[in-house]
């Protein structure tokens, strides 16, 4: 079962803590520690052994990946002597990972990503390729016509002199034509339009997203159900969220930072069933690099209107949060459509602060959900 992962910014902080960590497993050098795949409840022989993920992409950036490695295992994001330890390794994937083709339209870009994934799949007789967005954060999309349906996007693409979908988009649009399903980690627009929607279900492809989450707001899928179990009224819930590394420098642009801050708030309305008052706040701070601090303050009431409060802090590293979770992710969505799933996989809503679909988002009926997915998959 061997299967492609394509990376949508490929040598990105959680791209190259995703290739490392699946190198390493495979050398045996490290535990899947933080991967939920091996977890008792969810082990199915359906899903293909880290050891058979082959890895390719497209970024922007150049440079060695080994490279970007040392610059993290230096941050205290990778170990120590990881990098060396892998460094063949890390070339052999290096030269599977191409520059995003420039100077084209959106039809074009889309043929070019569509042949790099052919040319990827018959180069390493991939049985399936999963293509995951682990790229920046892209401004909320505005709605376009060209965005209804699929003959209005495919007429639109052909005659465009203008950009029709977002790229996030772009790349669901080249990954569903490809035959590959499509995974979106970022909260960006991906595969959330009704014209993707239609080619997915007409290529019998599943897909997934968006927004991995891995910090506060898994903190506030398991407090949330905890205050509305209790019939604990929330009157506020602030949240003060610290970050460095690239996808903090792209949330500094508003139009980003306002799509992350909202897949962050959607966890609290659907569980409470209200939206309490506070803001939800994302600001980059360059000296924390790949780290992340958040701080949130629920105030609550109790019985006879007894007012209360609730603080927490959490400190991670947001790669290394990020990466198992994106190998499972990939193993997940290939057994998914090996077995022919398509459509969005609304059981994947563990894994995302704004989950496709009618999800749940508590994380307890979420884990559930996720449980009795993967044991079905044949």
């Amino acid at each position: 079962m061997r299967t492609g992962v394509w990376l949508i910014g490929g040598r990105g902080s959680v791209a190259t803590t995703t290739i490392t960590g699946a190198l390493a497993l495979r050398r045996g050098l490290v535990e899947p520690v933080g991967c939920v795949t091996v977890h008792p409840d969810l082990r199915n022989t359906a899903l293909p052994p880290f050891a058979d993920l082959v890895f390719g992409g497209h970024d922007v950036a150049a440079g060695r990946l080994a490279k970007k490695a040392r610059l993290l295992a230096s941050a205290g994001v990778l170990p120590d002597g990881l990098v060396t330890a892998l460094e063949d390794d890390m070339d052999a994937v290096d030269a599977e990972l191409r520059p995003v083709p420039s100077g084209l339209g959106q039809a074009d870009l889309a043929d070019a990503v569509a042949a790099d994934l052919a040319s990827f799949r018959r180069r390493h007789g991939l049985d399936r390729i999963v293509v995951v967005n682990v790229s920046s954060t892209e401004p909320a999309a505005a709605p376009d016509p060209a965005h209804a349906s699929l003959a209005a996007l495919e007429s639109a693409l052909a005659g465009a002199s203008r950009d029709v979908l977002p790229p996030s988009s772009l790349y669901a649009y080249a990954a569903f034509r490809s035959g590959c399903p499509y995974v979106d980690f970022t909260p960006s627009t991906g595969a959330r339009l009704p014209a993707l929607a239609e080619l997915a279900e007409r290529e019998r492809l599943p897909y997934a997203g968006h927004d991995g989450k891995t910090g506060e707001t898994l903190l506030r899928s398991v407090l949330a159900p905890m205050f509305a179990m209790r019939r604990l009224q929330v009157r506020s819930w602030s949240g003060f969220n610290l970050l460095g590394g690239g996808d903090g420098a792209s949330l500094a642009a508003p139009g980003a930072n306002a799509a992350k801050s909202a897949s962050k708030q959607r966890v609290l309305a659907e569980t409470l069933g209200y939206q309490p008052d506070g803001p939800t706040r994302i600001e980059y701070v360059e000296d924390l690099g790949d780290f992340k601090t958040a701080w949130d303050l629920v105030g609550f009431s109790g019985f006879l209107g007894t007012a209360m409060r609730l603080e927490f802090t959490w400190h991670g590293c947001d790669s290394a949060l990020a990466a198992p979770l994106v190998l499972d992710l990939a193993r997940i969505t290939a057994a998914a459509h090996r077995a022919g799933h398509r459509g969005a996989l609304h059981a994947l809503a563990f894994f995302f602060k704004d989950p496709l679909g009618p999800a749940e988002h508590a994380l307890g009926a979420q884990w559930e959900a996720l449980r009795a997915f993967v044991a079905g998959i044949g």
